[in-house]
């Protein structure tokens, strides 16, 4: 039974020592009923929100948020031209946790509502290149995955190869997946810090602007692209005012290739949802993945449009992809392709003791 928004307040007291709530309601702070939350109204006026997880993958989610949010100092954050949440407190229950953060105010908008030009989605573009632009040196001092080109790639080749090892990904899928990685063009890039679980409900805005950022539980150093590939979901027009506002923010520092990756890692969500349906043994899940890329090698064949690379032949367009995610009928309380919830092992984020949970 779900707790109500007086409980969570109450043990909002106990996470934060002096802590004087004014006012609270219940809060649905994601969109996959992964917490139960409450928005706080402290007497001095501020806003703060607390969140219990209600499974194993969201207290897992939640430590790794925890690292990442901690290992984000205010010199790092200052680098930021939008607020991320800070830490508050925590409190034992119920064999999990409760963590109290600061609330971020703010809207959230649907992917198909972004509209082109030099507002929201130029602004989410900037955005991402300034996380991509931030030095990669904490990332490491914090204890967060800082892979190499070369290990990115072997990362992709693994969930290929595993996937393709199921017998149940199209020949055709599989052929062009693994010409894709073995193209070293596609491969040279520098690694850049990365949020790498970005998608529009990562985004707080106001005013078509980003003011602010949550979900930080895949912070590493990584393929910028693993950022980039949910944006070309949007209208093309919307993706490439995106895409361009990234690009000039970043540069000289972007690469030819980017776009190709992006696009790569948009189709290998249909390959890490079917792993994941292996891994749990759950036949409904991986009925769903083997349809959505039967449907892909289809759209494939049938599209005319641009190869993924010179070697790899016609791609499905990532907003087919997207469309593939989103019409499934299954419920994935279990985990989401779509949200880039389903890492290989590789992947993984680490655990922190400064933030393990308090047994007392």
């Amino acid at each position: 039974m779900a707790r109500s928004h007086l409980t969570l307040a109450a043990l909002a007291t106990s996470a934060v020592p002096d802590l004087n709530i004014a006012g609270t309601r219940s809060y649905s702070y994601d969109l996959h009923g992964d917490f139960e939350s409450a928005l706080l109204t402290s007497r001095d006026g501020t806003e703060l929100i607390i969140r219990v997880p209600a499974s194993q993958d969201a207290e897992t989610e939640q430590s790794a948020d925890l690292v990442a949010l901690h290992s984000l100092t205010p010199g790092v954050r200052a680098r930021l031209p939008f607020d991320v949440p800070e830490y508050v407190g925590q409190t034992p229950i119920g064999g999990t946790r409760a963590v109290v953060y600061t609330f971020l105010p703010g809207d959230k908008v649907a992917l198909e509502n972004v509209q082109p030009g030099d507002g929201l989605a130029a602004s989410i573009g900037r955005a991402i290149a300034a996380i991509h632009t931030l030095p990669t040196s904490f990332v490491s001092e914090a204890g967060l995955p800082a892979l190499s080109a070369t290990e990115c790639l072997a990362a992709t080749k693994t969930l290929i190869s595993s996937a393709s090892a199921t017998g149940l990904v199209p020949a055709a899928l599989s052929k062009r997946w693994k010409e894709a990685v073995d193209d070293e063009e596609l491969w040279r890039f520098q690694p850049t810090v990365i949020n790498g679980a970005l998608t529009i409900d990562s985004f707080i805005v106001r005013e078509e602007s980003v003011v602010g950022l949550i979900g930080w539980s895949a912070l590493r150093v990584g393929d910028p692209a693993r950022d980039l590939h949910w944006v070309l979901g949007m209208n093309a027009d919307a993706a490439e005012s995106a895409i361009e506002a990234y690009s000039l923010a970043r540069g000289a520092a972007s690469d030819r290739n980017l776009l190709f990756r992006a696009t790569l890692y948009a189709e290998l969500e249909l390959a890490r949802w079917l792993m994941h349906g292996r891994e749990l043994h759950d036949q409904l899940i991986v009925d769903d993945a083997v349809a959505m890329l039967d449907s892909l090698v289809e759209r494939v064949h049938d599209d005319d449009v641009d190869p993924l690379a010179p070697h790899t032949g016609p791609i499905m367009a990532v907003t087919e992809v997207e469309a593939l995610l989103d019409a499934t009928p299954l419920d994935r309380d279990e985990g989401d392709a779509s949200r880039g919830l389903l890492p290989v092992a590789e992947d993984r984020p680490p655990s922190e003791d400064e933030f393990e949970r308090d047994d007392d």
